[in-house]
């Protein structure tokens, strides 16, 4: 636990994570929210505390950019679904930092599966706007974030490394993005042609933690290939906030394999099922699994598991877990991430302390 004076924190949006990580940063030592950035005019000039369900703050929530720079926080947290980039571009160049949780490690997917407006590269306009405002810019969360940090710290002990895998294994019902879900097909016949260029497009950002663990081996990688199976639901599924209909997009298996001569080296799969009842289904392990070839060769899980006085009967509590694991990287992070170099950073590039929890004293 610091004895540093807390860090000041403007968050932006209050979705399913955003919601999570409001309570989080309450309760957490280093840090203390300072504002609320939200998106829909129904939430502007409300209590932060209001909105996600708790009691007061005295955080009002506000809807621009200036109002963001005016607060002069210390660092912005982001934890929309899809990025602002017009936005990071404006905090960070007030010298703002930012960590966040959407569709970013490294920046190769959002510099070669988005265009931005200017023409430019994403991440040439994030760097220059970070050297302008002498800021820092992190991305992170559990999958990818986390997962691939552990595949990285197992290996430690392996010499002759041949082959490094890890491995998403879960069940997404939890997850209640009906957002997400859409972009990337499940719920559509899964024979439809748009289905494979979607799955790719909302997922490209794993091609990044393959790229992030390379960089910590130090390969240079040919290429990362992409490949995936989909499993049809064997009838009509419905999950109360999702329905999918017979015959539609349930689960799949998908693979981002980082290759060196032919040879996949370093690997993200992503096991994933919205319901058991598919055709192909796959044995889900409720886990994050990390496989190692080498000598010796190492095999882990990665399990959570709720408090013991957690009420799964309800929904939202089930669902808080997996928000929480995808927002408190990025929290637990902030210390560092404010105290590193300008410019966009990897966790490639953050000290161990970036990866530690925070005690309850």
């Amino acid at each position: 636990m610091s004895t540093s004076p807390a860090i000041r924190v403007f968050q932006v949006a209050t979705g399913n994570l955003g919601t999570e990580m409001i309570g989080r940063i309450q309760n957490h030592p280093d840090l203390e929210l300072v504002g609320l950035h939200c998106y829909t005019a129904d939430k502007v000039g409300r209590d932060a505390g209001e909105i996600v369900g708790l009691p007061p703050l005295g955080v009002t929530a506000t809807g621009t950019v200036e109002e963001i720079i005016a607060a002069k926080p210390d660092v912005l947290t982001f934890h929309g679904v899809f990025p602002d980039e017009d936005l990071y571009e404006k905090v960070l160049e007030a010298g703002i930092n930012v960590v966040t949780t959407a569709d970013w490690i490294t920046g190769y997917h959002r510099d070669t599966n988005w265009q931005h407006p200017s023409g430019r590269k994403v991440s040439e306009v994030i760097e220059a706007a970070c050297q302008r405002g002498g800021s820092t810019f992190y991305g992170t969360g559990m999958n990818p974030g986390l997962c691939q940090i552990l595949g990285i710290v197992h290996s430690a002990d392996v010499a002759e490394i041949e082959n490094v895998t890890v491995t998403e294994s879960v069940d997404v019902s939890c997850h209640h993005s009906v957002d997400t879900w859409k972009a990337v097909g499940y719920g559509l016949p899964v024979d439809d042609p748009s289905i494979p260029d979607s799955l790719y497009k909302y997922t490209a950002v794993f091609a990044d933690s393959v790229y992030l663990m390379a960089d910590a081996f130090g390969l240079e990688l040919d290429e990362v290939k992409y490949s995936y199976e989909l499993g049809a639901c064997t009838k009509d599924v419905d999950l109360g906030w999702y329905f999918l209909p017979k015959g539609s997009l349930g689960a799949n298996y998908i693979k981002y394999q980082g290759m060196v001569d032919g040879v996949p080296r370093v690997e993200t799969h992503l096991e994933w099922q919205m319901t058991p009842h598919t055709d192909p289904a796959w044995d889900i392990k409720a886990c994050y699994i990390t496989q190692i070839t080498g000598d010796p060769s190492i095999y882990s899980k990665h399990m959570i598991f709720p408090r013991a006085d957690m009420d799964l009967s309800k929904p939202e509590n089930f669902a808080s877990i997996g928000m929480t694991v995808t927002g408190l990287p990025a929290l637990n992070s902030i210390r560092s991430v404010v105290e590193a170099r300008p410019g966009i950073i990897t966790s490639n590039d953050l000290p161990l302390r970036a990866f530690a929890g925070s005690f309850k004293i």
